[in-house]
């Protein structure tokens, strides 16, 4: 049982760490947040559809209902990509990326909601640890101040993304994960399509590459991991624990484009960084 958890354990944070990857390619392809997400999507859906085709994965929706609820699905899994990418062109990797891991504290929250379980205290906890430390990060509260915008984009994207995370909750047992994020692909496609028609495409193909990274890399791989992993965590527990993604994001920034973070955002980072140790070791020994 020990074994299964760190088994579940590293697939999470592999996971996580494929999808910080978002970070430096939403700050740095010079393309605009909604034509990235559009392109993003387009070919995450093919090279997931290809997977699914040679695995031989069931890509058929069992109902109805299932139909409706995967738009939803989709529409706030795109609404938050675009608000986290803006978040991450307003301000920097480290901001953007911080800000939008409030949405532990926003998850803790609204699960009981969709579980009809119990507020779990220690996950309020360690959620309000997470707040201060994107508290910490804010220079200034003000609108004309556009590393305060980002955070406030960032805190949206958190808010979509937390509603995307517990309503996708209750099909990952009936779906495969990556017919899940296949779907969500073609919604998010499909919500951007007049992105074609009023977006600027000119340098689409100098960026194709990094285009193709956060598709495979961050989408395809580690998003489609990051579903399974909801099989064998809770949404609050597989927040908190994948909060470490922004220390991922802020190393693999330092790396490849010299970004350094300031004082205050060591400080916040590594209040997150402690939420994620206890949130592993609580979880292990609940399991």
């Amino acid at each position: 049982m020990q074994n299964q958890h760190s088994k579940n354990l590293s697939v999470l944070l592999f996971a996580t760490l494929f999808v910080s990857t978002s970070g430096v390619l939403g700050k740095y392809i010079a393309l605009s947040a909604e034509t990235i997400i559009l392109c993003r999507a387009f070919l995450a859906a093919i090279i997931i559809y290809t997977f699914c085709k040679i695995k031989k994965v069931d890509l058929t929706i069992k109902s109805l209902k299932d139909k409706k609820a995967f738009i939803v699905i989709g529409f706030f899994m795109g609404a938050h990509w675009v608000t986290y990418f803006y978040a991450l062109k307003l301000s920097n990797v480290a901001i953007g990326m911080l800000s939008m891991y409030t949405f532990p504290v926003i998850t803790a929250f609204l699960e009981p909601i969709f579980t009809k379980s119990k507020l779990n205290i220690s996950h309020v906890l360690l959620a309000v640890l997470v707040l201060i430390g994107v508290f910490i990060l804010v220079p200034e509260f003000s609108l004309e101040n556009t590393q305060f915008q980002g955070i406030l984009f960032g805190i949206l994207s958190a808010f979509c993304y937390s509603l995307r995370n517990l309503l996708l909750k209750k099909h990952v047992t009936n779906y495969n994960g990556s017919m899940l994020m296949f779907y969500q692909m073609v919604v998010v496609t499909i919500l951007l399509i007049p992105v074609l028609f009023i977006g600027d495409f000119t340098n689409v193909l100098d960026q194709l590459p990094l285009l193709i990274l956060v598709a495979v890399l961050t989408t395809a791989i580690g998003h489609t991991m990051m579903v399974n992993s909801l099989k064998n965590f809770s949404v609050a527990t597989a927040s908190i624990i994948s909060s470490i993604q922004p220390i991922f994001g802020i190393i693999i920034a330092y790396i490849f484009v010299n970004e350094i973070p300031q004082f205050n955002t060591f400080i916040g980072g590594s209040l997150i960084l402690l939420t994620v140790i206890i949130e592993s070791i609580r979880s292990k020994n609940n399991s």
